[in-house]
């Protein structure tokens, strides 16, 4: 579709002017720290979970030194319930990193800061847009689905020669001056506007030289692989409590929930009690099944048993007891535990379990 030089941005960032987001929390600063945490929180978040979270962690973390020295699992805790952990733990590996080899000033180039664990070439772009001005072009999801409709780019968004396709596109649109309204009204349009259902093309500034919306294929833009059968994952959980006590097993690094404290584990069907003897080292008479509970990840769903096992013991694992801790249950809402996890202890601690 022949276009005028420069007039897709300039009608993006007349809009945004007019009626983009300009009262959330991250914007109004040149901080490159309080930009980068809140694009890693937004990543596959939504602004309005991000919003409350992104507040109580700058005020326990108002700065990347005080980030760096923090232990992880505070870190961790104040992430709990926000998911894909791995941002978290990301993040403070950043921050310590900033420290080390920057002095404790954030990059300013784009390789310096792509380099930063958890960063890649879009997110580098958007700090460096908003933080210093930096003419870069960002390609998130939400920026994706705008220029594969208007310009009617074919193909699955996350396949190579597409991805190619895209970024040599948002490349050729960056405005000479006004970046960081260009690129915040990118996003807002994409996020608040060019919706993935029901988009509100009547509200869209660029909507008279929309390809999608001309030829009648707004849903079918951007183009999607096809979708995989949902996998599903069987797992017992051990709900071992003592004294008012339940007992948490530190998860390993990567991997689902990584870092985090939960619930031992079991084979789905094995026997809880003669499991948690053998394998915890905890002896309980009896084990009563609680409500099963379904949560799903990126590209499976977890299916949960749990299994309450009361016992006059405290006695942590045989291996890796440094792995192990009790904790009181009047205490797991503010522990850095998985949100399933952390629902299902908060309602055995208010009916007293």
């Amino acid at each position: 579709m022949p276009r005028r030089p420069g007039s897709f941005a300039a009608r993006v960032s007349a809009w945004q002017r007019r009626h983009g987001r300009r009262d959330l929390p991250w914007q109004g600063t040149r901080d490159p720290y309080r930009i980068w945490v809140s694009e890693i929180m937004l990543q596959q978040t939504q602004v309005a979970t991000v919003i409350p979270y992104f507040g109580r962690f700058m005020a326990r973390f108002p700065d990347i030194e005080a980030l760096a020295r923090a232990p992880e699992e505070e870190v961790m805790r104040h992430w709990s319930g926000l998911g894909y952990y791995a941002r978290a733990r990301n993040l403070h590996r950043g921050a310590q990193e900033v420290v080390a080899r920057h002095g404790g000033r954030f990059p300013a180039t784009a390789a310096e800061v792509e380099a930063l664990p958890g960063i890649g070439r879009s997110t580098a772009a958007a700090i460096l847009a908003f933080s210093t001005g930096a003419r870069l072009a960002i390609l998130d999801g939400n920026v994706k689905r705008v220029l594969a409709r208007h310009f009617g780019v074919e193909g699955a968004v996350d396949s190579a020669s597409v991805l190619r396709e895209l970024w040599t596109l948002a490349e050729s649109l960056l405005p000479a001056r006004g970046i960081e309204t260009y690129t915040q009204g990118l996003m807002d349009l994409g996020a608040t506007v060019c919706a993935r259902s029901r988009p509100d093309c009547a509200a869209c500034p660029v909507r008279d030289t929309c390809v999608a919306l001309r030829d009648g294929r707004v849903a079918e833009l951007p183009g999607r692989r096809p979708a995989r059968a949902a996998r599903v994952r069987e797992v017992a959980m051990l709900v071992v409590v003592s004294g008012g006590e339940v007992l948490l097993e530190k998860r390993p690094g990567s991997g689902i929930w990584g870092g985090l404290w939960s619930l031992p584990e079991a084979p789905p069907g094995l026997d809880p009690v003669a499991h948690a003897a053998k394998a915890l080292g905890v002896r309980a008479a009896a084990a009563e099944a609680l409500p099963p509970f379904r949560h799903a990840f990126t590209h499976f769903t977890l299916a949960v048993t749990p299994w309450l096992l009361r016992t006059g013991r405290k006695a942590a694992r045989a291996r890796e007891p440094s792995g192990s801790t009790w904790l009181a249950l009047g205490e797991v809402r503010s522990a850095a535990l998985p949100a399933p996890v952390k629902r299902l202890l908060a309602s055995l601690a208010d009916r007293g379990a």
